[in-house]
Order: structure tokens, then C-alpha cells, then sequence
């Protein structure tokens, strides 16, 4: 091996390093001017009618089910919120979804992977903020959507077309500057 190989070698590691460090702080920069957002990976489906699918209603829940077709010809925006009684963020984002239901907001709900058993059990604890509430046990129709896990909000204008997505828990302060402005924006 040649001096000049050796000494790529020897500072290549470095080179590596000052790469990540670059990247790291280019990130920081963007977490500053708020235009990174962990939480944001970009969906596929934005500015798409949602995926075709039919999904049985919760057993037990009183509500109807959800399917593609509910979600066309809207009288104004919803959310669709897909949510599970094993998942904790699923309890910090519930009192929003509660509050958004209590003014008349539609909330869909779509309990993935879940027992029905265990979903009817933290409805009746915490109240259900569904309009129409649907389960997907196998978590094929979460897949369609592009869930990476729960919970998972999309809001979807009157025609039925998704507009945002947000994966993690609504908290109040995703609910007043989120979802609010884009439910004003997407009401008319």
C-alpha cells in the first residue's frame, strides 16, 4: 500500500466524522426556523383520495363502521385517527380528540391491532370521540394508509382528499396549531 493510500485511510475516519457533523447541525439549524420535524415523515398520500378499504365496526361500540366510501363528498373536513388501548401516546392525544368531538368536529376512528375487547374497555374508561369507528386487527388497511405506528391523524378535506398527516400523539398544542388552522382553512 502506497503513503499516499495510508494517509487516505488514516484520515478517513475523520472525514466520516466531519460529514455527520455537518448533517447534525444542519438539522439543529432546521429544529430552530421549525422546518424539521421528526415527527413528519412525508406521506405518499397526501393530496389523494384514501385508499379503497371496508372495515367491520368495533363490536359493541354503538358506532357505524368506516369505509373509502364515507369519506367522499364530506360536509366539511375530518380527521381519521388510527389509535390502539395498548398504545400510551394513544392516551395523551384522547383528551383532544375528545374535546374536537364535543365541538362537533368528525373524528373516524379506526382501532389497529387491537382487541376489540380492550378497545371497547378504553372507550367506556375515557369516553369514544368516534363518529364512525372501524376495526383493522390484521392492520392491513393501516399499512394502505402508511402507518408506521399509532397514533396516527390524517385530515381529509370535503371531498375526501387527504390534506396532513401527523404521526404521534395530537397534543394541545399540535391541536391549536395544526389542526385547527387547517380545519378553518379546509371548512369552506
Amino acid at each position: 500500500m502506497s503513503p499516499a493510500s495510508r494517509r487516505a485511510l488514516l484520515f478517513a475516519p475523520f472525514a466520516v466524522a466531519a460529514a455527520g457533523g455537518v448533517a447534525f447541525y444542519g438539522m439543529l439549524q432546521g429544529m430552530k426556523t421549525g422546518e424539521y420535524n421528526p415527527r413528519g415523515v412525508p406521506s405518499a398520500l397526501i393530496g389523494q383520495h384514501a385508499p379503497d378499504f371496508t372495515l367491520p365496526p368495533l363490536d359493541g361500540a354503538d358506532r357505524p363502521a368506516l369505509s373509502a366510501a364515507d369519506l367522499r363528498n364530506l360536509p366539511g373536513p375530518v380527521l381519521v385517527n388510527f389509535w390502539a388501548s395498548w398504545c400510551v401516546p394513544c392516551i395523551i392525544e384522547h383528551p383532544q380528540l375528545m374535546r374536537l368531538s364535543n365541538e362537533g368536529v368528525p373524528v373516524f376512528g379506526i382501532a389497529y391491532k387491537d382487541k376489540p375487547a380492550d378497545s371497547l374497555k378504553f372507550l367506556r374508561e375515557r369516553g369514544n370521540p368516534f363518529r364512525r369507528l372501524s376495526k383493522d386487527e390484521p392492520g392491513r388497511v393501516a399499512i394502505d394508509w402508511g402507518v408506521y405506528g399509532v397514533p396516527e391523524t390524517y385530515l381529509l378535506d370535503r371531498q375526501g382528499i387527504i390534506r396532513w398527516r401527523f404521526a404521534g400523539p395530537v397534543t394541545p398544542d399540535v391541536l391549536d396549531q395544526d389542526i385547527r388552522p387547517l380545519l378553518r382553512r379546509h371548512a369552506s
